[in-house]
């Protein structure tokens, strides 16, 4: 797919104030390198990204990147400018956390035998959303998925009662004023249409061609 015209980087209006967490959205053909180039936009810039997701989108053969960061929206614009200036880079959303739906999934592995004597895992799963995946002699490893908070909270519960590991994944998010993108492609495909294969009047003259 050729690079369109994206036109102006999609966000929320310009705000003032300091630095808050925006969740920036990246559709993009999933080229070797992309993520790298994209990573060092924030290098150079000082930016430390909380947190970066890369999956498949709503439409086959585009890939979809969910990156976390915390700053000022004027830095949050030039950096998702910068990221749409990339060719395989078709369209970037930023947004603040109250514009978008978002989870994280949380796995927490605790001692079987602190957890079963000391807890009411019943209450447990049903006071923060958790449920049981693995359950061994020797360790159990409950999951739940919320906002940071949430999963934060599970930690410090756990914590007493031999947290033998702890792991959470990135971001995940959908846009809430969002109608998709399918809309803005068939927006690109009609501003800057493909063109028209063209038959070779040359195709059937190929011992005329090589011979003359």
């Amino acid at each position: 797919m050729d690079k369109k015209n994206t036109g102006n980087v999609s966000g929320s209006p310009s705000l003032t104030g300091g630095k808050q967490e925006y969740t920036i959205t990246v559709y993009a053909e999933n080229q070797v390198g992309l993520l790298v180039r994209i990573a060092i936009i924030f290098s150079r810039r000082k930016i430390n990204i909380e947190s970066i997701n890369s999956s498949p989108s709503e439409i086959e053969s585009i890939s979809r990147f969910t990156i976390v960061i915390h700053e000022t929206v004027d830095v949050v614009k030039k950096v998702a400018r910068q990221i749409e200036k990339q060719v395989e880079v078709l369209k970037v959303y930023f947004n603040t956390n109250d514009e978008i739906v978002w989870q994280e999934l949380a796995m927490y592995k605790v001692s079987t035998d602190q957890i079963a004597e000391k807890v009411q895992v019943e209450r447990l799963l049903r006071e923060y959303g958790a449920r049981a995946v693995v359950i061994r002699k020797d360790y159990t490893v409950f999951e739940t998925s919320g906002h940071r908070e949430e999963t934060d909270r599970l930690i410090s519960f756990l914590s007493p009662y031999g947290l033998i590991e702890f792991v959470r994944s990135a971001r995940v998010a959908i846009i809430k004023a969002s109608h998709g993108f399918h809309d803005k492609l068939k927006e690109f495909e009609e501003a800057e249409p493909g063109e028209e294969a063209v038959e070779n009047e040359y195709l059937n003259k190929q011992e005329e061609v090589f011979t003359m």
